[in-house]
Formats: C-alpha cells, structure tokens, sequence
C-alpha cells in the first residue's frame, strides 16, 4: 500500500546544540547510555535503540542542565519514558515527574526505575505518591472502630471493619491499593480516609505514624518523585492551607501525558458545595461530642448551641439544595448559572452562612478550651464552607464559570476557571528550574501555539519526534463517505452498518469509541441480536474490570465513551479496529466551554477555529493512538464522520490523521486483514478530498 505522504522528519526549535556539538557531560553521558551496543543494549534485552528516543533524550539532558521548558511531542513508539528517565537518573537532581495515569505510574516505579537502576549501576531512590484519600488516617479509623464495638456503623461497613484492622497493623503504606476487592464507594472509607478536609496536622496523636507523614519523609529523601496531575494539582490548590502540602519541594518536573493537565487543573482549581458536606459535617461533630463514642464532654448548654446550629446549617442546606434542584440538568450534565439564576437563592444562602459563620466560632471557642485537637479542624471545615457558599452564590467573579451538576442523585454547585493558563504557569511551570511537557498528542497544524496558549508557557525549547512505527505496513485508515451527517436522521443507524462490517472483517477485536451514549445505545441495541462476537459496554462493570475482560476474551468489542479514548493499553491482536463515531467535538452547550468559547470571541479570537477544532484534533488523535502499541501491531482506524470532507475545516483533521493508506472501500479494509494480495493493493490519499 503506498502512504499519503512521506513521514516526517523531527522538528527542532529553542535548541542551541542540534547537532550536538559542544554537549555537556549529562548530554555525552545520555547519549552513550542510549546508543547502539551501550549500556542499555547490552543490560536490557528488551531495549531497542530508536533515533527518535536519542534526540528526545539529547533534549531533556540539555534542559535539565540548563534550565528552562521543554515542549516535547514524541510519537507512539518513540519511548518517551525512557528518553526522559535516563537523563533525569543521570543529572543526579531530584525530579519530579508526574503522570496522567495510575498505570504509567505503575509503569514507571514497577518496571521502568527498577530496570534502568540496574542498567545504568545507579541506585534509584524513588517514592510513588498518591492522594491523601488513598490512605487510611490511623486516627480516625480509631473512631470508626469505637462506633462499630457500639453498632453505630452501618452493616456494610461493619463487614469491612475486621479485614480493614488486620490489614492496618501489618500494612507499611496504608495504601488502600493493597486491601483486595475494597469497594470504590464504601462509606466506611470515606470516614476513615487521610484526607486534608478531615486532617488535623501536627496536632493528631497519630501524626508521627500517620502513613502521609511517612510518604511526604520518604519523598523528600528520594531522587525520583512519582506523582499523578491530579495529586499535582490538588497539592498546588492546597499549598497555601496548613495540612494540604505533600509533594516535597522540586526544581525539576517532568509533565508526562502533559495533553490531559488543562482539564485536571480546571477541576483542582475550582469550588464545589453539595448538601453531603454539611451532612458529613453534622455527622463528625457528632462522633465527637455526643454518643456512645463521644471523645468530648462540653458543657450542655454549650453542647445545645452547637447542635441548635448544626440542625439549622443541615436542613439550610437541604432546602438551598432543593430549591436549586429544578435548574439542574439531568445527570452527568451540568446547567450553568449567573448571579441572575441564583438571586432566588441568595437570602436562603446568606442565613446559611450567617449559621455556619455562628457555627465556626462556637466551635473554635470549644477548641480554645479543649486539648482536642479535631475541634479546630471542624471549626476550620464551617469556615471553609461558608466562604465556598458565599462565593459560588455570588458568581461575581468573571474568571470563573459557575453551574450545577448532578452526580450520582446528589446535586453540586461548582465553579470552574475559564482559563488555568496562569495558574499553571504561576504555581507549577514557575517554581521549577528545568520543566519537560511531553505526550504523543501537542501539536496541532504542526505547531505548539494551542498548548502554549492554554498552559502559559512562554520560551521554552520545541521538540517534534514522529511515532517510529511503519503505518503504512501496520495500519489503513477507513474513511466512508457515504454517510448522514451527524445530527441528521439516520446517523445511527449508518453507524451500526458501518461497524458491523467493520467487525467481521476484523473478527470483533475492536474499540468502537463514541462522543455520546445516545449513539452508543442505539448501536448497541442494532448490533446485538445479530454480531457473532462479544460485546462489553462501559457502564456494565468498572473501567478496569472491563479491559480485563476485553483482553481474556477473543473477539471481544468493546463500546465506550470518553474515558476510553486515552490512556488504555491493549497491545497485540487483542486489538485490531478502532472505529470512531464522529469528530469529538465539545459541546458548546457546556457551560465551561461556552464560557471558554466566549472569552476567545472577547479576545478577539476565533472560538471554533482557535479552540473546538485543535482540542477535537487532539481528542481524535488520542482515542486513534489506542490501536498501535507495538511494532508487531497490526488493524483498521476508522472515522465515520463525512465533515471531514463536506466541511471547510475537514482539512486540518485530514492532515492530522496518522500517516497510513487511506480508503473509503470496505473491500480494501478486507484485503489488509484477509487477502493474499493485500500488501500489493495501492490505497491512496481520496484525491476528492481537500489538499
């Protein structure tokens, strides 16, 4: 089959030293590590050396010597891991580096440190640090079994109290990852879980064995910091407060999967109320002054007073709530809100924060007489609450967006910020001497500018390294023209022909990757009574039970929706179709990105040009990049949207496409998988479409 065009060759630019002439010592010494017959070569019989991986590497010891930020997008099957890993082992400085997944985490402390520490005769320190909520809090999971000798707790909990008690006096972590089979939504974990809201620092009698004390010590004694963007950005949200810090100080950070950091800031930097936390409130100060497991004796009148507030804050709450409740949108949809909407609301919010204001200060005036040390912490708890409220209400601050969400039957007013830009730059890019972003997704119409602008970045080095797989042997991209478009009649319908043909071509084995469960459902309803293979569906079992079950079963199909288009892994034949239903733009009646569509007009930009269509290109390129992981892989992409040749922006997702044959005859398809004289078939760029 003959490409649509050349691959191209690396890109380089900010880069003083090209040709690596006048290199540093770290940059010699990456090099040599890297090189054919090296180190690497020899103590890794796994290690294939790739010119790609060299040049990506050469950068990141040039940066890590210098100073400064490194854009890196390194194609799939460069090996980025490695490329940024070595220099950073070799530089002797202690790095930061942070993923978009738990499994690249697992990836890196596992497998990837252990081996390069050995290849390399280096002795690797390295910590892997999670969230606070990952970890039991030893004191308050006392409490818990206080209430549970009481039957306080309910059954479910109850079941989990004794393999939960034999596990916390052997386990050295206190990482829940260790407890087999614990349910995602116990209760019990919540009450007992070492999070910052519940923590009272230094004052806890459990704060030397506390297993986040132990994790922050062990951290601040490594050479290598493995974190996630969310426990990232949660620490930077929190780093000003007394108990939220829990990365040790860094001046080298490696953003790896840095594609996904916009949308994780967004979410650690904004404000979210829901009637559960004045619920959980009410329910703590409770376990500690009144009951069979009381810890606390006050005064009753006092006691009165707190309980008095506490009943008026609860039922407060419920009543805003409820008569929030007919704005919101139906689950897992978000309704936004102005200052206009909310006005119905206001005076039920400020004698809510009149309370909680009362509230706070009794608490605190308990504290100051009392050595127990919790007090302090729920009179902190009111404060922030009655701040959160007052500023969600008010929706006054025009850098933030404000709407409701429904999640599970509990309602949420949140707020977001429209752009997270400088808050990137000023608490993350700007504390670090040496920074590297890299994903196999930055660029879009072959420049860095989108991701610039939405991160903050200012100078910085550019690096482009194409994917080293051959996607002209290992791929086809299937692109049907005859098609509705989507929104129109029949859609779905086309979709579930398109699919199933797909599917026996390929005998199953495929993602069919959607932007809405409406499309979903409708071509799950058409292909089950007939499709010969199995089908799982997101939303039948957790995320991870699904992938399990998709590479133990052949044939299998999986139908999903936006948290499978990245960071999934299924190499091999498992996997040989990925069909998508239709450009995954986002939404403009969200109100986050309304809002961000908005301010791009006010700007002067162009919202559709400068903002849907390079976030869609990145989005698509991320749930195709779940087909080829390896060198030996071999399928079918395919993209079933007719825009990208009936509308005049077609073109930038066209050239955004990997580098492999196209077709829009399903016959070819067949041929790549089935037929004898299927490498000599020429499949070409359709010359109908745009240049």
């Amino acid at each position: 089959m003959a490409g649509r065009e050349s691959e191209p060759q690396a890109t380089v630019s900010g880069l003083t030293r090209p040709d690596g002439r006048g290199s540093s010592a770290l940059e010699r010494e990456v090099g040599a590590a890297l090189a054919d017959g090296g180190v690497l070569a020899r103590a890794m019989p796994a290690f294939e050396p790739r010119p790609g991986q060299r040049r990506m590497a050469a950068a990141a010891a040039r940066v890590l010597d210098g100073g400064g930020v490194l854009l890196a997008e390194a194609g799939t099957g460069t090996g980025k891991t490695l490329a940024y890993l070595v220099p950073a082992i070799l530089s002797g400085r202690r790095v930061l580096v942070s993923t978009g997944t738990r499994n690249l985490q697992d990836q890196i402390f596992y497998k990837d440190l252990p081996a390069l520490g050995e290849a390399l005769g280096v002795e690797v320190r390295a910590t892997y640090m999670k969230g606070r909520g990952n970890f039991l809090c030893r004191h308050r999971f006392e409490a818990a079994r206080s209430e549970a000798q009481a039957s306080l707790l309910p059954s479910p909990d109850r079941r989990w109290l004794e393999p939960l008690a034999e596990w916390a006096e052997q386990t050295e972590t206190g990482d829940r990852a260790e407890v087999e089979d614990l349910p995602d939504d116990l209760p019990l974990w919540t009450d007992i879980a070492a999070s910052s809201e519940n923590c009272i620092g230094t004052d806890c009698p459990a704060y030397q064995e506390c297993f986040v004390t132990t994790m922050r010590q062990r951290a601040a004694e490594s050479d290598v910091v493995i974190v996630n963007h969310h426990l990232l950005c949660a620490d930077a949200a929190v780093r000003q407060g007394a108990y939220g810090e829990v990365i040790p100080a860094c001046d080298v950070a490696i953003i790896d999967e840095a594609h996904q950091l916009e949308d994780v800031a967004t979410q650690y930097f904004g404000v979210s109320v829901s009637a559960r936390r004045f619920d959980e409130l009410d329910r703590d100060v409770h376990r500690l002054v009144t009951g069979e497991t009381a810890t606390l004796e006050i005064e009753e009148k006092a006691e009165r007073e707190v309980f008095a507030l506490l009943d008026r804050a609860r039922d407060g709450a419920r009543l805003l709530f409820g008569a929030l409740a007919p704005a919101a949108a139906a689950s897992g949809e978000r309704r936004r809100m102005t200052s206009e909407t909310l006005a119905p609301a206001a005076e039920m919010g400020r004698r809510l924060g009149s309370c909680l204001e009362e509230l706070g200060s009794a608490l605190a005036g308990l504290a100051r007489g009392s050595p127990n040390a919790d007090l302090t912490s729920l009179a902190r708890r009111a404060g922030e609450l009655r701040a959160q409220l007052a500023f969600l209400l008010a929706a006054s601050d025009t850098a933030f967006v404000y709407f409701l969400e429904r999640r599970s039957r509990a309602l949420f007013l949140r707020a977001a910020p429209i752009d997270v830009s400088d808050i990137v730059r000023e608490l993350l890019l700007d504390r670090m001497r040496a920074a590297i972003l890299t994903s196999a997704t930055l660029t879009v119409d072959a420049s860095f500018a989108y991701v610039r602008g939405r991160l903050g970045i200012g100078e910085a080095t550019e690096l482009r390294v194409p994917s080293e797989f051959d996607y002209a042997e290992q791929a086809v991209l299937y692109l049907p023209r005859d098609m509705p478009a989507p929104g129109r009649p029949g859609f779905g319908a086309a979709v579930a022909r398109q699919v199933a043909g797909l599917l026996r071509v390929t005998r199953g084995r495929a993602f069919v990757l959607f932007t809405s469960y409406a499309t979903l459902r409708e071509v799950q309803v058409r292909l089950e009574p007939d499709l010969p293979y199995p089908i799982l569906v997101q939303g039948s079992a957790p995320r991870t039970v699904l992938l399990r079950e998709f590479r133990a079963t052949p044939h299998a199909v999986l139908l999903a929706t936006s948290s499978f288009w990245q960071g999934v892994d299924v190499a091999g034949e498992a996997l040989s179709c990925v069909v998508i239903d239709k450009i995954p733009f986002a939404p403009p009646g969200d109100p986050l990105t309304a809002a961000r569509l908005e301010r791009i007009a006010e700007d002067g930009g162009n919202p559709f040009a400068d903002y849907q269509v390079p976030l869609a290109i990145l989005t698509l390129l991320q749930g195709l990049g779940r087909l080829l992981r390896h060198r030996t892989d071999r399928g079918v992409l395919a993209l079933l949207d007719p825009r990208l040749h009936t509308r005049g922006y077609g073109y930038r997702f066209l050239e955004a496409l990997p580098p492999a044959p196209v077709t829009q005859d399903l016959a070819e398809v067949d041929h790549f998988f089935n037929g004898a004289a299927a490498k000599g078939r020429s499949v070409e760029r359709d010359p109908g479409g745009p240049a």
